[in-house]
């Protein structure tokens, strides 16, 4: 039986557990596709085939004894390299790291997929200690679209937004702090789930900011996004800001359909004025979803300001010590931005830290009177590698801090968000998306309307041109 590389996770398994196609004969099927795409993506780093055709082996041997196989039964999946993988230094994107032991074990995230039968294929590109949104890496080459690999793939999980885009691996693990993981989910059109802060654990990965960072998986469908988070669930004591929250499923209630929800669409500060096909995009979800009412989240864009200082002055007192000794191996743009942060004074932090306890109070008194809220994802669509500014609103301005324009005020109060690509956007031209964010910890309502939206045709990953 042949395999069509574009399927959905969940059908591969399907297949596996049936007897179809063995799980060797998967990944033997996306190692070829690396082996012939990645060098002109430069999405993985670090290809794991022997380790990764010994775990297909193992699952096809067990399939033989008659044993059951999991959920994600013999799916290729990779992960940002800042997880930590048994064998491989865990790079983080940067030149320092290199030098570091290997890892002794995998991360958690990746131990609790790999129970589940799925096979991890390799490491992914990234920005530089996920300080980026472009995924422009200076040690390790710029990671392309697979829409156009002379536009860029959005970071800093580059590498997912490039594999899980391109059709290199089902299912992807990146993280996202500032909009890692809904910035290349919207340039490469794949799902994407920043979960609520504290639901996934963060145990055995590099971090960055340590109180916004995330953890989430990218796919290419709905439900492998809600397939693949399921299983990651679960209170892990390593991380001390893992919540102690029982599993709660969302795939037995994702085809619940969108009855009953209340569903305001963000204007203000998420406002699409001049911004043509992120507008369209917002309005087939709003259209499809009949969210009718434009609602503003009082406060977002100090809540984005905040977030700006918190992120400079945490990131930059995990490097104090390499700023130090290595100055010269850092990426410069990523090494001014850790010295800035380094040199804020500490009343700034202190007063960004209570706009964005205020800041998420104003966003609890909104989601009293609804259940889902829309935003764009990104500004614009992906700009060409190298590219620096951009026209927004009348103005010219940078592109890679403007790549967070609508997720990081998402990000300052960790609420959930499914990312969804439109393709109706832009037929036929770059992908582009919109996030659907939730109230803390209903990821299961973000993911509903985003399997509604695929039902019916308005969310999909499109084929690449790859």
């Amino acid at each position: 039986m042949s395999i069509d590389p574009f399927a959905p996770a969940h059908a591969i398994a399907d297949q596996v557990r049936r007897g179809h196609v063995t799980a060797s004969a998967v990944t033997r099927l996306f190692l070829d596709r690396i082996a012939a795409a990645n060098g002109k993506l430069n999405a993985f780093t670090d290809v794991l085939a022997a380790r990764a055709l010994e775990t297909a082996r193992a699952i096809d041997e067990r399939k033989a004894r008659g044993e059951a196989l999991g959920p994600l039964a013999g799916v290729p999946f990779a992960v940002k390299n800042l997880f930590d993988v048994e064998g491989l230094p865990t790079r983080a994107g940067s030149l320092i790291n290199r030098a570091r032991a290997p890892a002794t074990r995998d991360a958690v995230l990746i131990e609790r997929l790999a129970a589940a039968d799925a096979v991890l294929i390799g490491a992914l590109n990234m920005g530089e200690y996920a300080y980026d949104f472009t995924g422009e890496n200076v040690h390790d080459g710029a990671c392309r679209n697979p829409h156009a690999p002379d536009h860029m793939a959005g970071g800093s999980s580059s590498g997912c937004g490039a594999a899980t885009g391109g059709g290199l691996a089902p299912i992807s693990l990146g993280s996202d702090t500032n909009g890692s993981i809904r910035v290349p989910s919207s340039l490469c059109g794949t799902f994407g789930l920043k979960p609520t802060y504290g639901r996934l654990p963060r145990s055995r990965s590099f971090p960055f900011c340590d109180s916004l960072d995330h953890l989430g998986p990218f796919a290419r469908s709905a439900r492998d996004l809600a397939l693949a988070y399921d299983l990651m669930q679960g209170h892990d004591p390593q991380d001390h800001a893992c919540a102690e929250r029982p599993v709660e499923p969302t795939l037995p209630g994702l085809g619940q359909g969108i009855d009953g929800l209340r569903i305001g669409v963000l204007g203000g500060h998420f406002s699409t004025d001049g911004m043509p096909v992120a507008a369209k995009a917002v309005a087939l979800v709003a259209a499809a979803l009949g969210a009718g009412t434009t609602v503003d989240l009082p406060g977002a864009e100090a809540g984005r300001a905040a977030a700006f200082l918190i992120t400079n002055a945490e990131g930059a007192t995990l490097h104090l010590d390499r700023l130090r000794t290595r100055a010269n191996d850092f990426d410069p743009e990523t090494r001014d931005r850790f010295l800035a942060g380094a040199m804020l004074p500490a009343p700034w932090l202190v007063k960004a830290q209570a706009v964005r306890r205020w800041y998420a109070a104003q966003a609890a008194r909104l989601f009293k009177d609804f259940d889902l809220l829309i935003a764009p994802s990104t500004p614009m669509q992906a700009p060409r590698i190298g590219q620096k500014t951009m026209e927004l609103r009348g103005r010219t301005v940078p592109v890679r801090p403007m790549f967070g324009l609508f997720t990081q005020p998402i990000s300052a109060i960790g609420l959930p968000v499914c990312a969804v690509p439109v393709p109706g956007a832009d037929p036929g031209g770059l992908p582009i998306g919109v996030q659907v964010i939730a109230a803390p910890w209903r990821e299961d309502l973000a993911l509903r309307a985003a399997a509604f939206l695929e039902a019916r045709g308005v969310a999909g990953a499109p084929i690449p041109v790859l």
